[in-house]
Protein backbone atom coordinates (compact mmCIF):
# COMPACT_ATOMS: atom_id res chain seq x y z
CA UNK A 1 0.00 0.00 0.00
CA UNK A 2 1.12 3.47 -0.68
CA UNK A 3 2.15 5.41 2.36
CA UNK A 4 -0.12 8.16 3.64
CA UNK A 5 1.39 11.55 3.24
CA UNK A 6 2.75 13.09 6.40
CA UNK A 7 0.06 15.58 7.31
CA UNK A 8 2.32 17.41 9.68
CA UNK A 9 4.69 18.11 6.90
CA UNK A 10 1.94 19.13 4.44
CA UNK A 11 0.62 22.02 6.64
CA UNK A 12 2.12 25.36 5.82
CA UNK A 13 3.13 27.63 8.63
CA UNK A 14 1.37 31.04 8.60
CA UNK A 15 3.59 33.76 7.46
CA UNK A 16 4.45 36.32 10.12
CA UNK A 17 3.40 39.88 9.34
CA UNK A 18 6.31 41.95 8.32
CA UNK A 19 7.69 44.10 11.07
CA UNK A 20 7.40 47.04 8.74
CA UNK A 21 3.55 46.76 8.85
CA UNK A 22 3.46 47.10 12.64
CA UNK A 23 5.88 49.95 12.47
CA UNK A 24 3.76 51.76 9.89
CA UNK A 25 0.65 51.23 12.00
CA UNK A 26 2.19 52.80 15.10
CA UNK A 27 3.62 55.63 13.08
CA UNK A 28 0.13 56.31 11.73
CA UNK A 29 -1.30 56.27 15.26
CA UNK A 30 1.42 58.64 16.41
CA UNK A 31 0.82 61.02 13.52
CA UNK A 32 -2.92 60.92 14.13
CA UNK A 33 -2.29 61.77 17.79
CA UNK A 34 -0.13 64.67 16.72
CA UNK A 35 -2.91 65.94 14.44
CA UNK A 36 -5.50 65.63 17.19
CA UNK A 37 -3.19 67.31 19.67
CA UNK A 38 -2.53 70.07 17.15
CA UNK A 39 -6.24 70.64 16.66
CA UNK A 40 -6.83 70.75 20.41
CA UNK A 41 -3.89 73.08 20.92
CA UNK A 42 -5.01 75.40 18.13
CA UNK A 43 -8.54 75.67 19.50
CA UNK A 44 -8.28 75.18 23.25
CA UNK A 45 -4.82 75.98 24.46
CA UNK A 46 -3.84 78.90 22.28
CA UNK A 47 -4.02 82.33 23.88
CA UNK A 48 -7.31 84.18 23.75
CA UNK A 49 -6.72 87.31 21.61
CA UNK A 50 -6.78 90.31 23.94
CA UNK A 51 -6.84 93.99 22.98
CA UNK A 52 -4.08 95.37 25.16
CA UNK A 53 -2.94 93.79 28.41
CA UNK A 54 -6.47 92.98 29.51
CA UNK A 55 -10.00 93.09 28.20
CA UNK A 56 -13.46 92.99 29.76
CA UNK A 57 -15.99 90.57 28.27
CA UNK A 58 -19.69 91.12 28.99
CA UNK A 59 -21.83 87.99 29.30
CA UNK A 60 -25.51 88.86 29.30
CA UNK A 61 -28.35 86.87 30.80
CA UNK A 62 -29.38 84.15 28.35
CA UNK A 63 -26.04 84.03 26.54
CA UNK A 64 -24.92 80.49 25.71
CA UNK A 65 -21.58 78.82 25.11
CA UNK A 66 -22.72 77.79 21.64
CA UNK A 67 -23.45 81.37 20.55
CA UNK A 68 -20.22 82.64 22.12
CA UNK A 69 -18.15 79.98 20.36
CA UNK A 70 -19.90 80.68 17.05
CA UNK A 71 -19.02 84.34 17.49
CA UNK A 72 -15.35 83.44 18.06
CA UNK A 73 -15.40 81.40 14.86
CA UNK A 74 -17.06 84.20 12.90
CA UNK A 75 -14.39 86.62 14.12
CA UNK A 76 -11.67 84.19 13.03
CA UNK A 77 -10.42 83.55 16.57
CA UNK A 78 -10.91 79.76 16.36
CA UNK A 79 -10.81 77.43 13.37
CA UNK A 80 -12.85 74.45 14.56
CA UNK A 81 -15.66 75.60 16.88
CA UNK A 82 -16.95 72.03 17.18
CA UNK A 83 -13.87 71.22 19.32
CA UNK A 84 -14.76 73.97 21.79
CA UNK A 85 -18.40 72.92 21.88
CA UNK A 86 -17.45 69.31 22.62
CA UNK A 87 -15.06 70.49 25.34
CA UNK A 88 -17.82 72.55 26.94
CA UNK A 89 -20.38 69.76 26.67
CA UNK A 90 -18.25 67.03 28.22
CA UNK A 91 -15.91 68.92 30.54
CA UNK A 92 -17.61 72.11 31.74
CA UNK A 93 -21.10 70.75 32.45
CA UNK A 94 -22.58 74.15 33.22
CA UNK A 95 -24.12 77.25 31.65
CA UNK A 96 -22.58 80.67 31.19
CA UNK A 97 -23.13 83.03 34.09
CA UNK A 98 -23.98 86.67 33.41
CA UNK A 99 -21.41 89.24 34.45
CA UNK A 100 -18.35 91.17 33.34
CA UNK A 101 -15.18 89.08 33.14
CA UNK A 102 -11.57 90.23 32.87
CA UNK A 103 -9.42 88.40 30.33
CA UNK A 104 -5.68 89.04 30.57
CA UNK A 105 -2.87 88.34 28.13
CA UNK A 106 -1.72 84.73 28.26
CA UNK A 107 -5.10 83.21 29.17
CA UNK A 108 -6.02 80.31 26.92
CA UNK A 109 -9.38 79.95 25.24
CA UNK A 110 -9.99 76.91 27.46
CA UNK A 111 -9.41 79.01 30.58
CA UNK A 112 -11.73 81.72 29.32
CA UNK A 113 -14.51 79.24 28.61
CA UNK A 114 -14.15 77.64 32.03
CA UNK A 115 -14.16 81.04 33.72
CA UNK A 116 -17.64 81.84 32.39
CA UNK A 117 -19.22 78.91 34.24
CA UNK A 118 -18.73 80.49 37.68
CA UNK A 119 -20.21 83.91 38.47
CA UNK A 120 -17.62 84.26 41.23
CA UNK A 121 -15.06 84.84 38.48
CA UNK A 122 -16.91 87.93 37.26
CA UNK A 123 -15.24 91.23 38.01
CA UNK A 124 -18.54 93.12 38.02
CA UNK A 125 -22.10 92.29 38.93
CA UNK A 126 -24.79 92.59 36.29
CA UNK A 127 -28.09 94.08 37.47
CA UNK A 128 -31.06 93.97 35.14
CA UNK A 129 -33.95 96.35 35.85
CA UNK A 130 -36.80 95.56 33.45
CA UNK A 131 -39.00 98.38 32.21
CA UNK A 132 -42.53 98.12 33.51
CA UNK A 133 -41.59 96.25 36.67
CA UNK A 134 -42.30 97.83 40.04
CA UNK A 135 -40.08 99.26 42.76
CA UNK A 136 -41.12 96.35 44.96
CA UNK A 137 -39.78 93.91 42.38
CA UNK A 138 -36.55 95.90 42.10
CA UNK A 139 -36.03 95.69 45.86
CA UNK A 140 -36.77 91.96 45.89
CA UNK A 141 -34.22 91.35 43.14
CA UNK A 142 -31.56 93.37 44.95
CA UNK A 143 -32.23 91.45 48.15
CA UNK A 144 -31.71 88.15 46.34
CA UNK A 145 -28.46 89.31 44.74
CA UNK A 146 -25.59 87.98 46.82
CA UNK A 147 -23.20 90.46 45.18
CA UNK A 148 -25.10 93.47 46.56
CA UNK A 149 -24.24 94.75 50.04
CA UNK A 150 -27.53 95.42 51.83
CA UNK A 151 -27.67 98.60 53.91
CA UNK A 152 -31.08 100.20 53.39
CA UNK A 153 -33.39 97.71 51.64
CA UNK A 154 -35.11 96.66 54.87
CA UNK A 155 -35.84 100.22 55.97
CA UNK A 156 -39.44 101.49 55.99
CA UNK A 157 -40.29 103.26 52.76
CA UNK A 158 -40.07 106.80 54.15
CA UNK A 159 -36.71 106.13 55.80
CA UNK A 160 -35.36 104.51 52.64
CA UNK A 161 -36.26 107.59 50.59
CA UNK A 162 -34.67 109.81 53.22
CA UNK A 163 -31.48 107.72 53.16
CA UNK A 164 -31.37 108.19 49.38
CA UNK A 165 -32.03 111.93 49.72
CA UNK A 166 -35.08 111.64 47.46
CA UNK A 167 -37.64 114.48 47.84
CA UNK A 168 -40.67 112.35 46.98
CA UNK A 169 -42.99 110.48 49.32
CA UNK A 170 -43.32 107.36 47.15
CA UNK A 171 -40.52 105.45 45.38
CA UNK A 172 -42.49 104.07 42.45
CA UNK A 173 -41.29 105.15 39.01
CA UNK A 174 -38.23 107.02 40.29
CA UNK A 175 -35.58 104.51 39.16
CA UNK A 176 -34.49 104.02 35.58
CA UNK A 177 -34.89 100.53 34.08
CA UNK A 178 -31.83 99.32 32.17
CA UNK A 179 -28.94 96.87 32.37
CA UNK A 180 -26.26 97.97 34.82
CA UNK A 181 -22.85 96.73 35.86
CA UNK A 182 -21.60 97.43 39.36
CA UNK A 183 -18.56 96.22 41.24
CA UNK A 184 -19.19 93.12 43.32
CA UNK A 185 -20.14 94.10 46.84
CA UNK A 186 -21.53 97.49 45.82
CA UNK A 187 -24.11 98.81 48.28
CA UNK A 188 -27.82 98.95 47.59
CA UNK A 189 -27.69 102.65 48.43
CA UNK A 190 -25.15 103.39 45.70
CA UNK A 191 -27.08 101.31 43.16
CA UNK A 192 -30.45 102.93 43.89
CA UNK A 193 -28.90 106.39 43.95
CA UNK A 194 -27.42 105.87 40.49
CA UNK A 195 -30.74 104.56 39.13
CA UNK A 196 -32.60 107.50 40.64
CA UNK A 197 -30.27 110.14 39.19
CA UNK A 198 -30.47 108.52 35.79
CA UNK A 199 -34.28 108.54 35.84
CA UNK A 200 -34.37 112.17 36.95
CA UNK A 201 -31.99 113.12 34.14
CA UNK A 202 -34.27 111.48 31.56
CA UNK A 203 -37.30 113.15 33.11
CA UNK A 204 -35.69 116.60 33.24
CA UNK A 205 -34.47 116.40 29.64
CA UNK A 206 -37.85 115.26 28.35
CA UNK A 207 -39.69 117.92 30.39
CA UNK A 208 -37.44 120.65 29.01
CA UNK A 209 -38.33 119.63 25.45
CA UNK A 210 -41.97 118.65 25.95
CA UNK A 211 -44.76 119.43 23.53
CA UNK A 212 -46.96 122.41 24.26
CA UNK A 213 -50.42 122.29 25.83
CA UNK A 214 -49.92 119.14 27.89
CA UNK A 215 -52.38 118.50 30.77
CA UNK A 216 -49.70 117.92 33.42
CA UNK A 217 -49.24 120.16 36.44
CA UNK A 218 -45.57 119.20 36.73
CA UNK A 219 -43.00 116.68 35.55
CA UNK A 220 -44.03 114.20 38.25
CA UNK A 221 -47.48 113.90 36.66
CA UNK A 222 -45.73 113.28 33.35
CA UNK A 223 -43.80 110.47 35.05
CA UNK A 224 -47.09 108.99 36.27
CA UNK A 225 -48.41 109.08 32.72
CA UNK A 226 -45.21 107.48 31.41
CA UNK A 227 -45.64 104.56 33.80
CA UNK A 228 -49.19 103.96 32.57
CA UNK A 229 -48.06 104.10 28.95
CA UNK A 230 -45.28 101.63 29.76
CA UNK A 231 -47.76 99.13 31.19
CA UNK A 232 -50.27 99.47 28.36
CA UNK A 233 -48.07 98.49 25.42
CA UNK A 234 -44.85 96.63 24.77
CA UNK A 235 -44.53 98.05 21.25
CA UNK A 236 -42.37 101.12 20.78
CA UNK A 237 -44.45 102.04 17.74
CA UNK A 238 -47.55 102.42 19.94
CA UNK A 239 -46.11 104.50 22.77
CA UNK A 240 -47.09 107.88 21.33
CA UNK A 241 -50.51 106.59 20.27
CA UNK A 242 -51.28 105.34 23.78
CA UNK A 243 -49.99 108.63 25.15
CA UNK A 244 -52.27 110.51 22.77
CA UNK A 245 -55.35 108.60 23.92
CA UNK A 246 -54.73 109.29 27.61
CA UNK A 247 -53.70 112.92 27.10
CA UNK A 248 -56.89 113.62 25.16
CA UNK A 249 -58.96 111.90 27.84
CA UNK A 250 -57.40 114.11 30.50
CA UNK A 251 -58.13 117.20 28.45
CA UNK A 252 -61.81 116.41 27.96
CA UNK A 253 -62.32 115.19 31.54
CA UNK A 254 -62.81 111.55 30.54
CA UNK A 255 -61.63 108.90 32.99
CA UNK A 256 -58.53 107.01 31.94
CA UNK A 257 -60.09 103.60 32.66
CA UNK A 258 -56.84 101.66 32.34
CA UNK A 259 -56.55 98.18 33.83
CA UNK A 260 -52.88 98.41 34.96
CA UNK A 261 -53.81 101.13 37.46
CA UNK A 262 -56.52 98.90 38.91
CA UNK A 263 -54.05 96.03 39.25
CA UNK A 264 -51.51 98.26 40.99
CA UNK A 265 -54.15 99.47 43.42
CA UNK A 266 -55.11 95.90 44.26
CA UNK A 267 -51.59 95.17 45.47
CA UNK A 268 -51.17 91.63 46.78
CA UNK A 269 -54.89 90.97 46.25
CA UNK A 270 -54.24 90.71 42.52
CA UNK A 271 -54.01 87.01 41.61
CA UNK A 272 -53.64 87.22 37.83
CA UNK A 273 -57.10 88.33 36.73
CA UNK A 274 -59.32 91.34 37.34
CA UNK A 275 -63.08 91.07 37.57
CA UNK A 276 -65.89 93.55 36.99
CA UNK A 277 -66.13 93.87 40.74
CA UNK A 278 -62.45 94.85 40.84
CA UNK A 279 -63.13 97.58 38.28
CA UNK A 280 -65.95 98.93 40.47
CA UNK A 281 -64.05 98.76 43.76
CA UNK A 282 -62.64 102.21 44.57
CA UNK A 283 -58.96 102.63 45.33
CA UNK A 284 -56.80 105.70 44.92
CA UNK A 285 -55.37 104.04 41.79
CA UNK A 286 -58.57 102.76 40.18
CA UNK A 287 -58.93 105.01 37.14
CA UNK A 288 -62.38 103.54 36.51
CA UNK A 289 -63.59 105.23 39.70
CA UNK A 290 -61.33 108.30 40.01
CA UNK A 291 -60.88 111.29 37.75
CA UNK A 292 -57.48 112.17 36.32
CA UNK A 293 -54.20 110.51 37.12
CA UNK A 294 -53.47 108.16 40.05
CA UNK A 295 -51.38 109.65 42.89
CA UNK A 296 -48.05 108.02 41.89
CA UNK A 297 -46.51 106.09 39.02
CA UNK A 298 -47.50 102.43 38.83
CA UNK A 299 -44.20 101.05 37.48
CA UNK A 300 -40.68 101.95 36.42
CA UNK A 301 -41.07 103.62 33.01
CA UNK A 302 -38.37 103.56 30.36
CA UNK A 303 -36.85 106.65 28.76
CA UNK A 304 -38.93 105.92 25.63
CA UNK A 305 -42.15 105.93 27.66
CA UNK A 306 -41.17 109.21 29.33
CA UNK A 307 -40.52 110.75 25.91
CA UNK A 308 -43.90 109.48 24.70
CA UNK A 309 -45.67 111.06 27.68
CA UNK A 310 -44.14 114.40 26.64
CA UNK A 311 -44.91 113.94 22.94
CA UNK A 312 -48.34 112.33 22.37
CA UNK A 313 -49.51 111.78 18.82
CA UNK A 314 -51.85 114.33 17.25
CA UNK A 315 -54.62 111.93 16.19
CA UNK A 316 -58.20 112.07 17.49
CA UNK A 317 -58.37 108.62 19.03
CA UNK A 318 -59.70 108.28 22.57
CA UNK A 319 -60.12 104.50 22.63
CA UNK A 320 -57.93 101.48 22.03
CA UNK A 321 -58.25 97.74 22.50
CA UNK A 322 -56.00 94.75 21.92
CA UNK A 323 -56.28 93.07 18.53
CA UNK A 324 -55.56 89.59 19.87
CA UNK A 325 -52.71 89.24 17.39
CA UNK A 326 -50.29 91.66 18.96
CA UNK A 327 -50.71 95.37 19.31
CA UNK A 328 -53.84 97.48 19.63
CA UNK A 329 -56.49 99.10 17.47
CA UNK A 330 -57.01 102.81 18.09
CA UNK A 331 -60.34 104.48 17.39
CA UNK A 332 -61.94 107.92 17.75
CA UNK A 333 -65.59 106.97 18.26
CA UNK A 334 -67.38 104.65 20.68
CA UNK A 335 -69.07 102.94 17.74
CA UNK A 336 -65.73 102.06 16.14
CA UNK A 337 -64.34 101.05 19.51
CA UNK A 338 -67.22 98.63 20.17
CA UNK A 339 -66.64 97.13 16.73
CA UNK A 340 -62.94 96.70 17.53
CA UNK A 341 -63.86 95.00 20.81
CA UNK A 342 -66.06 92.51 18.96
CA UNK A 343 -63.25 91.81 16.51
CA UNK A 344 -60.94 91.16 19.44
CA UNK A 345 -63.42 88.76 21.06
CA UNK A 346 -63.82 86.94 17.74
CA UNK A 347 -60.07 86.42 17.52
CA UNK A 348 -60.00 85.10 21.09
CA UNK A 349 -62.84 82.66 20.41
CA UNK A 350 -61.09 81.45 17.26
CA UNK A 351 -57.81 80.89 19.10
CA UNK A 352 -59.61 79.07 21.91
CA UNK A 353 -61.37 76.82 19.41
CA UNK A 354 -58.10 76.02 17.63
CA UNK A 355 -56.53 75.13 20.94
CA UNK A 356 -59.25 72.65 21.84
Amino acid sequence: MPKSPNTSKSKKKPKAKPKSTFKAFWIAIFLLGLVIFGILWANLFKNYPVDGKKQLLVISSGDTYSRFIDRLAKEGKVSLPIVLKLYQKFLIHDSMKAGVYEVTQGMSIRQVLSMFSDAENAQMNRILVIEGTTFKQLVQNLKKDSNVTKTILDLPQDQLLKALDIPYSHPEGLFAPDTYFFAKGETDKKILTDLYHRQMKSLDEAWANKASNLPYKDKYEALIMASIIEKETSLDSELQQVSGVFVRRLKIGMRLQTDPTVIYGMGDNYKGNITRNDLRTPTSYNTYTINGLPPTPIALPSKKAIEAAMHPDDAKNIYFVATGNGGHKFTASLEDHNRAVQEYLTVLRSKKKQGE
